[in-house]
């Protein structure tokens, strides 16, 4: 039996990253409101309205994101209450209500300031096929910081969890273990999870957080110890309920 250390949600695809108490699970969609938002990049209206009712068919170049624009990962996001909050060094910068045009409107005007080489920054928002990387599959996931800390110890550097953008960190489990449980369920607070797979990590893992620097080399390093790129491993709810802090996770087989 191991415990939740941290919980984290993401409202905006690759632009965010919240710290929460607890996250409401909802089968075949994931976490309420994670990657609800997704700002679209050099796209015209067919486009984005192609993408919309197809959601198969995203891509994560249609998207902004760390992967491709660095300079990102010096702003966040949180959502509460029907308001988008624009932050900056954990200062709200600019406060967005959702159902307000004209407010969405000025805060894509923002982002085109933010990084100005990128043309038709438009917001969308879809709460039923949220924009994961994984779709079809909707899925939440999990790190076992262990895992980070030994990576730490072989690269001799400090490396931050918030890194990797999980939903679920867990400590009480060695390192790497969570690589066994692929295949199998996990029960946390009566909630079931199919364990599907591990995570192969990306370039956006290099950049330091809460900057635009780039100081690490997180999939090669992996490469180099431990033969593959994987940090985490991708859950996939199978009903409903509640997660909280410090919740214990049973391994159902």
């Amino acid at each position: 039996m191991f415990k939740i250390n941290q919980l984290y949600y993401s409202p905006v695809k690759s632009l965010s990253f919240s710290s929460v108490n607890k996250l409401e699970i909802i089968n075949n969609i994931g976490i309420k409101f994670d990657r609800n938002f997704a700002f679209t990049r050099d796209l015209d209206d067919n486009k984005i309205n192609y993408l919309l009712q197809n959601p198969l068919e995203r891509q994560i170049i249609n998207f902004l994101s760390l992967k491709h624009l660095p300079k990102l990962n010096e702003y966040n996001f949180d959502f509460n209450n029907g308001v988008l909050n624009l932050k900056k060094n954990n200062k709200v910068i600019l406060s967005t209500n959702i159902n307000d045009k004209q407010e969405i409107s000025i805060l894509c005007n923002k982002m085109q300031e933010i990084i100005p080489k990128v043309e038709r920054i438009r917001l969308l928002q879809d709460s039923i096929n949220p924009f994961y990387d994984t779709m079809p599959s909707k899925t939440i996931s999990l790190i076992n910081l262990n895992s980070i800390k030994d990576f730490e110890r072989k690269l001799s550097r400090k490396v931050e969890f918030q890194r990797f953008r999980g939903n679920i960190y867990i400590d009480g489990l060695n390192a790497w273990e969570e690589r066994d449980l692929v295949n199998k369920t996990l029960i946390i607070n009566n909630i079931k999870f199919k364990v599907t797979k591990e995570i192969p990590r990306c370039v956006a893992t290099n950049i330091k957080p809460n900057s635009s620097k780039i100081n690490l080399s997180i999939p090669i390093s992996l490469k180099q110890f431990y033969n593959h790129i994987n940090l985490g491993i991708y859950l996939m709810p199978l009903n409903d309920g509640i997660i909280k802090l410090n919740d214990d996770i049973l391994i159902d087989g």
